[in-house]
Order: structure tokens, then sequence, then C-alpha cells
């Protein structure tokens, strides 16, 4: 047995000596699975970067993605309009597969899963997606505020999708955007009261790191509700510094916004990654997505190459 330090040593001088640097590249690759966080892929959020996908430069976001070490990708569907372009699924496969890149995971809108939901199904088949996912079920709340009533509505809608989807074989996950954080009547956070509302068998979680401020510690909600979750975007949070205020819009967790907190690179921060990733396990996470500008994204995962857990 050779440490890993002396297997990189050894194969930068083969590969230098024989002028095969490419077989440096598939040296490093083989070993990627083994220092990523849980052995699973890296994993990069399109919609930070969807000015490129809008500019027709699709597939060359994925290759410098794939540059940088992300080996899956989450799209944003073609109802989001910078996303039109990739409405041919069985093409936009061809180019995810053309760039090494796998998609377990899509975000659509819910005017697609109340309207389009065969189509959008088919879609995500064709894309090769095991998760249908949607940044927030929209509900009605004014100034962070919500009923009860609303909520349970919201959350019957969204079991009734999810069904449908599982009848085709996919998972349904649902991220936290401004409903999800908004309150009830008796002070309980959205998210925490859709916890009992939605259908474990169906309905799993896709945990915004970002919002930890609004809707609790990670390591809390995957000790509390094991495998309820399926994957997590990530955004670096320094919880010291001061929290925004007002908190950003819908969406801009999305566009990198900070949730409350000024946004810093994943491993750049006041969080104990090691063990959000350890509790991530035990929540039942496959999948994470880095969701960042380009800076900051460059950054998490250099960081995440070398947490090993």
């Amino acid at each position: 047995m050779i440490s890993r330090r002396q297997f990189l040593t050894r194969a930068a001088g083969t590969a230098i000596a024989a002028g095969t640097l490419p077989s440096m590249t598939r040296a490093l690759r083989a070993t990627s699975a083994w220092r990523n966080p849980l052995g699973l892929p890296i994993g990069g959020q399109v919609y930070p970067h969807r000015q490129r996908i809008q500019d027709g430069d699709f597939a060359g976001l994925l290759r410098d993605m794939k540059a940088l070490g992300i080996d899956s990708v989450e799209l944003d569907s073609p109802d989001y309009a910078f996303a039109a372009s990739l409405a041919d699924g069985r093409q936009t496969r061809r180019i995810l597969d053309d760039h090494g890149l796998k998609c377990p995971s899509i975000h659509f809108t819910m005017r697609e899963l109340r309207t389009k939901l065969p189509e959008s199904i088919a879609w995500a088949k064709d894309i090769g997606a095991e998760h249908v996912s949607t940044a927030s079920l929209n509900g009605k709340s004014t100034n962070g505020a919500t009923t009860l009533d609303e909520v349970k509505r919201a959350a019957d809608e969204f079991n009734q999708i999810a069904a449908d989807v599982a009848k085709a074989g996919l998972l349904t996950t649902l991220h936290d955007e401004t409903f999800e954080m908004s309150k009830v009547e008796d002070g309980r956070v959205t998210y925490h009261v859709l916890f009992d509302l939605l259908d474990p068998k169906t309905v799993f979680m896709q945990f915004q790191m970002s919002s930890m401020r609004v809707v609790g510690d990670p390591v809390m909600l995957f000790t509390k509700y094991p495998g309820r979750f399926r994957s997590m975007h990530l955004q670096g949070v320094d919880l010291n510094a001061p929290a925004q205020t007002p908190a950003p819009a819908a969406g801009a967790g999305q566009a990198g916004g900070g949730r409350g907190a000024p946004q810093v690179a994943v491993g750049h921060d006041s969080l104990d990654w090691r063990k959000i990733f350890v509790a991530a396990k035990t929540g039942g996470i496959t999948n994470y997505f880095v969701e960042q500008s380009w800076d900051l994204m460059v950054q998490s995962v250099a960081y995440l190459k070398t947490l090993q857990v």
C-alpha cells in the first residue's frame, strides 16, 4: 500500500516522462470518489450561470464545470426562459454525455408541474434525471406570514403531483424558497410544518444551505428527519456576519444570494462542513450541488475536493 500523495507523485512523474498528461488526468479522476464528501460526485447548479445558457454556450459551461471537477449538474427546465434552448431532452442528454456529466435532478416551475406534468416527466427521463424538483410550492404569503390552511392546501396539491411522479418511477424533491420560509399563525416556520403534511414515501427535501438562518440548522434537520432528504444546495454561510435586512427575495439563493447572510465560498465560512456531511448521510442525501457565482464555485469545489467524510 502507498499513500495517496505517493500515488499522485508517481503518476505525475510517469505522465510527464511519457509525455502523456491525459493519463495523469485520468489517474486524478480515478481518485475523485475517494476524496469527495460521502464519495458522491461534486455537483453544480446551472442557475447562477444562466446567462451563458441563454447566450447559447451550454456546452461551454459544461466543459468549464467539468474542468473544475464537477461531475453532475442540476438543470432548470425549459419553462425558465433562459433554458428554452434545452427543450429537446435527448439532444440535451447528448451534450451532457459528450462532456461526461450526469443530471440527476431538475428544477421545474410549479406552473409546469400543474399544467404539463406528463411532458415534464418525459423530458426529465430523456435527460436521465431521477429527481423532479421545484424551488417552492409558491403558496400565498404576505410579509413572511401565511396560514395553516394555505400550507395544507399547497401540501395536498404537491402530494398529488408527487404521487403521479412516483408512478412514472421518479422521485419528487422540494427546495425551500420564500413560501417555505414564511410562518403560520402559531409561529412555526412553514418548512417545518410541511414535514408533517408531505407524504414521506413520495416527497423528499432539497436543503438550501443559505436558508439555514430561517429554516434551521441542517445538522439538526438531517438528524430529526432521517431519510427525508435527497439533495442539498451548497453555499458558504458566515453565521458570524450580520444578517441582511430585508432578507433576499425569492430566487436570490439560486442566483447566489445569502438568505439573510452575505455569501462566501464553501469552506471559507463559519460552518462545520464535515459535521454537516456526516449528518447529511443520515438525512438521506444522495446529491449535492454548489449554487454560487463562478468565482465562489471555483473556491467551493476546490475545498470539497479536500473534504473527506
